[in-house]
């Protein structure tokens, strides 16, 4: 079992800034890879970004590629995204996620996933 807590979600205006963290933790957390989706009003959940804890190699979706940069601390066990530039589109529950050993943008294969963390962008 893995429990992932996000935080840092908020309301903020159009062109801020903000960064969302995950810690995760539980048993064999460490055998998880970590990434982020999201869920705006209406919409299916859509991947973001992920981070390979073995190179740090980011990997990152369509739709914020550019605006966000995924960043982690193996030791911690936390994930961090960094979002520049928001736009009200940007508007979504932003869900923490993990997968067993490898990252697939598609939902299906996520293992668990945390509560969530509204981003509100206003115009």
């Amino acid at each position: 079992q893995v429990q992932l807590v996000e935080s840092g979600g908020g309301l903020v205006q159009g062109g801020d800034s903000l960064t969302l963290s995950c810690a995760a933790s539980g048993r064999h957390a460490s055998r998880y890879i970590l990434g982020w989706f999201r869920q705006a009003p209406g919409k299916d959940r859509e991947f973001v970004a992920t981070i390979n804890w073995s190179n740090d190699s980011p990997a990152y979706g369509d739709s914020m590629k550019g605006r966000v940069t995924i960043s982690g601390d193996n030791a911690r066990r936390t994930i961090y995204l960094q979002m520049n530039d928001l736009k009200p589109e940007d508007t979504a529950v932003y869900y923490c996620a993990a997968q067993y050993k490898i990252f697939s943008p598609r939902t299906p294969y996520v293992n668990y996933w945390g509560r969530g963390t509204q981003v509100t962008v206003s115009s």
